[in-house]
């Protein structure tokens, strides 16, 4: 029955305005727009109007600053046109009765002003965007989001939900003046279940913490990012974060068996389910799983985590082309089956980049031109079998020209350095100059011919790398140049 009251509530929301209407295009003056974590500008979120009802419709990606600055829309066809935005009058701004409010809910020490600390809350991690909030609140329980929610509504202010502020898009900043709600102090780990593996915690957990605390079980996480030590897992669910495993445990919408969540005029609900199995009714905890913060602020997570194996294995290969990296993926697959949990591919390009930004690390192989390097990692419960099963495939993918060459971990700590080649990519990127970086799922065949295109396009005004997660079909497209130039890089789209 709850499901169904929460079902007819959500619903409600949309009797004015349809949840998912048709796309528009709104002129710059009338509507408050927002990056999603995706780089989707969209109306304000979280932001309904007095009755509660949503006005939010998505229409189209684009890329820009915001705040009055000039942005660029991009169409499906990647044609642009720039537009200005400017805040909209309607929504409200802060007075000294709102901070007095908040004060009284959340506590002083948890309503900051501190400038130096909203300086940080407004940038993002990739120094890119920048919002002008005056106002950070830290709400310490589902209660404390549902009253500060309940009252923004009704005062028609502006909010913005953020986490670890980890995105590489800027869709956890402000773009204007938005009260921004870090779920930060919301960091409990509410219950773990040893039988079935079901861990039940706040928004606010960072990952890695996570990670550490299953570990301490015996269990494992599902989800592994790069930027697990500072990302939260509210946040996690809420852009259906996919990780370098996902070949082997699948999605979030797979592994995530309930959440709460708080709606835009404080209601809660309460979809905390931790049934593996559950056929009665809707199901609405996928609607809030990737909407990005749209629907409503997710405040807790039930989620299926699996035992932790104690074979684990580790390669880091070569490859002369990239149809070799296809082939290899598809013998990986037939032959490591049931012990494959990553697969992952860079070009030449990326550990280049890698190699002269980052300190300390070293490529594995002996020096060589290699076009493409994959990492193939294997998960199981018989150590000797497992790594012989493993050998045996890069012998036989060897002995077949698919793998121009190629090294076995010894140790966690090799394995570590070969994850720091991968996983440092981004960092790399950040030191290299000003990055346009875009994270796209593609039919696996012809997922790099994206990034040959775009070198031709581009040329020698920028570089042009590829890496990503080739086990699911995810490419991450970067184009790094010494500066900013939106204008240079989207007319060549």
């Amino acid at each position: 029955m709850e499901r169904l009251r929460a079902a007819r509530r959500l619903l409600h929301y949309s009797s004015s305005k349809s949840l998912f209407g048709p796309r528009s295009n709104p002129t710059s003056a009338e509507h408050p727009l927002r990056r999603s974590a995706s780089g989707v500008w969209y109306w304000c979120p979280y932001i309904a109007d007095q009755k509660g009802r949503f006005g939010g419709t998505f229409w189209g990606p684009t890329v820009g600053t915001g705040l009055g600055k000039t942005i660029r829309i991009q169409n499906r066809r990647f044609g642009s046109l720039a537009a200005t935005i400017q805040r909209n009058p309607s929504f409200s701004t802060l007075n000294s009765d709102d901070i007095s409010y908040f004060k009284g809910v959340l506590g002083e020490k948890n309503v900051i002003q501190d400038e130096d600390w909203l300086l940080s809350a407004n940038t993002d991690w990739m120094r890119k965007y920048n919002g002008s909030s005056k106002l950070l609140l830290q709400p310490r329980s589902t209660e404390e989001v549902s009253r500060v929610l309940k009252y923004c509504n009704s005062r028609s202010l502006a909010v913005v939900p953020q986490g670890g502020n980890t995105g590489l898009v800027g869709g956890s900043v402000p773009v204007f003046d938005e009260v921004i709600i870090n779920m930060g102090s919301m960091n409990n780990i509410v219950s773990f279940d040893e039988v079935s593996g079901i861990l039940v915690c706040e928004a606010g957990c960072i990952l890695e913490n996570l990670i550490s605390f299953l570990d301490n079980q015996g269990f494992i996480m599902p989800l592994d990012l790069g930027a697990k030590g500072s990302c939260q897992i509210g946040g996690n669910v809420s852009t259906n974060a996919g990780g370098l495993r996902l070949v082997r445990y699948g999605s979030l919408h797979g592994n995530v068996l309930g959440i709460e969540v708080v709606l835009a005029n404080g209601d809660v609900l309460d979809m905390l389910g931790t049934l593996r199995k559950d056929n009665t009714g809707y199901d609405l905890k996928h609607l809030f799983i990737g909407s990005e913060g749209s629907l409503g602020i997710i405040t807790k997570v039930s989620i299926l985590t699996p035992p932790k194996l104690s074979s684990v294995n580790l390669a880091f290969l070569a490859c002369k082309d990239y149809s070799s990296c296809l082939k290899l993926l598809l013998e990986a697959k037939r032959r490591l089956g049931e012990v494959l949990s990553a697969f992952e591919f860079l070009d030449n390009q990326s550990l280049d980049l890698v190699l002269n930004h980052l300190e300390g690390v070293r490529n594995p192989l002996p020096p060589s031109m290699h076009n493409f390097y994959v990492l193939i990692e294997t998960t199981g419960s018989d150590e000797s079998y497992d790594k012989e099963k493993l050998e045996a495939f890069l012998l036989r993918s060897m002995e077949g020209g698919l793998i121009s060459d190629g090294v076995l971990a010894q140790d966690i700590n090799q394995a570590s350095s070969f994850w720091r080649i991968r996983e440092g990519v981004p960092e790399a990127l950040m030191k290299a100059g000003a990055i346009y970086k875009y994270d796209l799922s593609l039919p696996v065949e012809k997922m790099y011919n994206l990034v040959e295109e775009m070198r031709i396009r581009l040329g020698d005004s920028s570089k042009v790398i590829g890496y990503g997660h080739l086990g699911d079909g995810n490419l991450h497209l970067n184009i790094s140049t010494p500066q900013y130039d939106d204008m240079s890089v989207n007319c060549r789209f």
